[in-house]
């Protein structure tokens, strides 16, 4: 379901004071939002990176008048959302929410205008107020502000009417806009993954295929965990999840949709795959298959057909991923003896290495944004997680745990998903690492989780 976003057209009074007294209005005019001012102080230099996070104030938001709706009241649902935005933030690792013991309380009519003073004195560099509004219609209004305290400037003005079911996406889309603002980076955080939920002893578990928003709330199963599933893959257009099943202990790939629930097998009887990725357009799938005692790259029409064979090298070749321009796909291989990366055409031509640290590498993932490759790297005993560039160079290590494994990119690049392996147990959980490594954090999940794939941003 798409949210209406709208520019929020306020009247201003021609007073400071009779400013301070204003209501906001509601939404009049419809389309994309514009910054009130491009000169804004208040900035995160992420590329040079940052000595420390940017303190941020995230009040509670009030609301016009206490509503009970079918979400729940809405002066508890102000809070609720505040919460998020404040969790969206804080899981980034560039901004330290100023705690709740040291916020203030804000009045429906304070709302387009902050007590700069006030705020000033908690030590925030940035102030984001807002408000919820019940309609008529059974709909919601919210209301999304983010001031720079320092120069007393507003930097963004955003609305959103959600259905009762799309309230804390509404907070997502408020965090996203003010990410986006003081980064310079793009939004990820109204974005959702799918991944493998498990459970039971290691030589029985029960798997089965999950989908989820990125901070864990939405949570819902997909399949009833009778077959062992792996690897989900959600479709660029986020109407459908790919992924391999092993129903009646027959490997084949499947697409599962997600408006109608119902799943159709895509290719059958494949052997020896990993992770099938779509293509940028969704039109194609690539996959490896097991094919006279070799195993290759294949693509196919995500719609069915016959399979197309990309490479032809001895050995195992396996993990394809698109570039997002659709143009390459990067894969793994033993051709060369150990387990490598490769990058070829998406019609298979022009294959060539671009791994050649120690170790073996997996699983590579192109990012969205197209200058790096996510992967993982196996030595000394262990499962780390990397970046590289598509050309092979400027190799980096984002992890030094035991097992981690499985990385999938954020919608904006900045930010991977993968999965850790308890040393001894096995049981796998999962985590997330920005592109610096030092932001490490667990994602909850109400059941151990493996092969995690993160979603687009949300329309």
């Amino acid at each position: 379901m798409r949210l209406r976003l709208l520019t929020l057209a306020f009247a201003l009074m021609a007073s400071g004071a009779a400013h301070a007294q204003q209501v906001p209005a509601p939404p009049v005019v419809a389309g994309q939002q514009t910054p009130a001012d491009q000169d804004q102080d208040a900035v995160i230099d992420v590329i040079g990176g940052i000595s420390a996070p940017m303190p941020i104030a995230i009040p509670v938001m009030p609301t016009n008048a206490v509503a009970n709706t079918a979400a729940g009241s809405t002066d508890v649902l102000g809070q609720k959302l505040s919460e998020i935005i404040t969790n969206d933030l804080r899981n980034s690792g560039l901004f330290t929410p100023i705690p709740a013991a040291r916020l203030f309380p804000v009045a429906y009519s304070e709302v387009t205008a902050p007590a700069y003073d006030r705020w000033g004195g908690t030590g925030a560099q940035a102030l984001v107020q807002g408000y919820i509004r019940a309609n008529p219609n059974g709909s919601f209004t919210v209301g999304c502000y983010l001031y720079d305290v320092a120069s007393r400037t507003e930097l963004i003005r955003q609305g959103f009417v959600v259905s009762p079911g799309d309230w804390r996406r509404a907070a997502h889309k408020c965090a996203d806009a003010i990410y986006t603002r003081l980064t310079g980076e793009g939004p990820y955080f109204d974005s959702q993954v799918a991944y493998i939920a498990e459970q039971g002893p290691k030589n029985r578990r029960r798997k089965q295929l999950a989908i989820m928003d990125q901070d864990g709330a939405n949570h819902r199963f997909l399949t009833n965990g009778q077959s062992i599933v792996l690897t989900p893959r959600i479709s660029p257009r986020q109407n459908a999840i790919l992924y391999m099943s092993y129903e009646k202990d027959r490997p084949s790939i499947h697409i599962y949709d997600l408006g109608s629930r119902s799943d159709r097998t895509l290719v059958a009887n494949v052997n020896l795959n990993f992770a099938p990725h779509w293509s940028p357009d969704g039109r194609w799938v690539v996959f490896s298959m097991a094919q006279g005692g070799n195993t290759d790259i294949y693509r196919v029409a995500s719609s069915g057909g016959s399979p197309q064979r990309l490479t032809t090298s001895p050995g195992i070749d396996t993990g394809g991923s698109y570039s997002p321009d659709g143009s390459k796909i990067v894969f793994e291989s033993d051709r060369g003896g150990t387990q490598q990366l490769y990058v070829m055409d998406a019609d298979g031509g022009n294959q060539r290495r671009i791994s050649f640290g120690g170790g073996r590498y997996a699983t590579p993932v192109w990012s969205p944004r197209g200058d790096l490759i996510a992967f993982t790297r196996i030595g000394g005993g262990a499962f780390r997680i990397g970046v590289m560039s598509p050309s092979g160079s400027g190799e980096r290590l984002l992890t030094n745990s035991w097992g981690d494994e499985g990385p999938s990119w954020s919608p904006n690049g900045r930010v991977l998903m993968f999965f850790r392996s308890a040393q001894g147990s096995g049981r796998p959980d999962l985590w997330s690492v920005d592109l610096t490594g030092v932001n490490a954090r667990k994602v909850p999940t109400p059941l151990d989780g493996s092969d995690p794939n993160w979603g687009p941003i949300r329309p």
